[in-house]
């Protein structure tokens, strides 16, 4: 099948609109939270524009998130890294287990804090061995759609942010696909992103052209990357 699925991290307050937005094209998501940050307020500097990171409140997580996936990010975002093993797992359980508290139902997702870089085998291999987590995300893309054996070092296949052209372009391949293709077409990226440029109505044009197609299953990370376990 041809599976479409987005994964956003750090549950920044531009996931409220965010989240609307796959709602209104009918489409799935998985956000990733870090839940030691939330209700905190900060600004990031990004391409040299200032934009807001604050976090989602922790009442707010479930309703924002509704229809959609919740999965760990860490409590606070730390290069993992550098920290022990007990540090590791402390950091990805406990948010494991007080996002699943907040939401009402167990997350058993899991997202890299700076995923390009701040991971490798060892931290994949005592998450996997001393954790609820049953996939992990990195950021490093693939570029394709094809599958992957490694559900603890799974790859994106595109961050949607700065190269839109190449998001519309791997769009365009995705639908030209037969409609029996076994393709997973991975997207991610950060909401507070679309406030960098205001690329907000860019990201909506992707979502309208992705939107209606019946060969297309529209899934969260979870039921895209779980659904052969049920």
């Amino acid at each position: 099948m041809k599976i479409l699925t987005f994964s956003y991290d750090d549950g920044t307050t531009q996931d409220i609109r965010l989240a609307a937005l796959f709602h209104k094209y009918g489409m799935k998501a998985t956000f990733n939270v870090n839940s030691g940050l939330l209700g905190t307020e900060r600004e990031l500097v990004r391409c040299g524009v200032t934009v807001r990171h604050d976090k989602i409140r922790p009442a707010d997580v479930k309703h924002v998130y509704d229809g959609h996936e919740v999965a760990s990010h860490t409590l606070t975002h730390p290069d993992l890294t550098k920290k022990s093993d007990e540090e590791i797992i402390e950091q990805v359980e406990k948010d494991r287990l007080t996002l699943s508290e907040l939401c009402g139902y167990e997350v058993v997702g899991f997202a890299y804090p700076g995923g390009g870089v701040n991971y490798s085998d060892h931290v994949a291999d005592v998450i996997r061995a001393n954790t609820g987590v049953r996939y992990a995300r990195t950021t490093l893309p693939t570029l394709n759609f094809e599958k992957q054996e490694n559900l603890f070092e799974f790859k994106p296949t595109v961050h949607h942010f700065p190269d839109w052209d190449q998001l519309f372009a791997l769009g365009e391949h995705f639908l030209s696909l037969p409609a029996e293709a076994d393709a997973l077409f991975y997207v991610w990226g950060h909401g507070f992103e679309f406030d960098i440029a205001n690329d907000w109505n860019r990201f909506e044009e992707f979502l309208q052209m992705m939107a209606n197609k019946k060969e297309i299953c529209y899934m969260t990370n979870k039921e895209a990357l779980l659904r052969a376990e049920g």
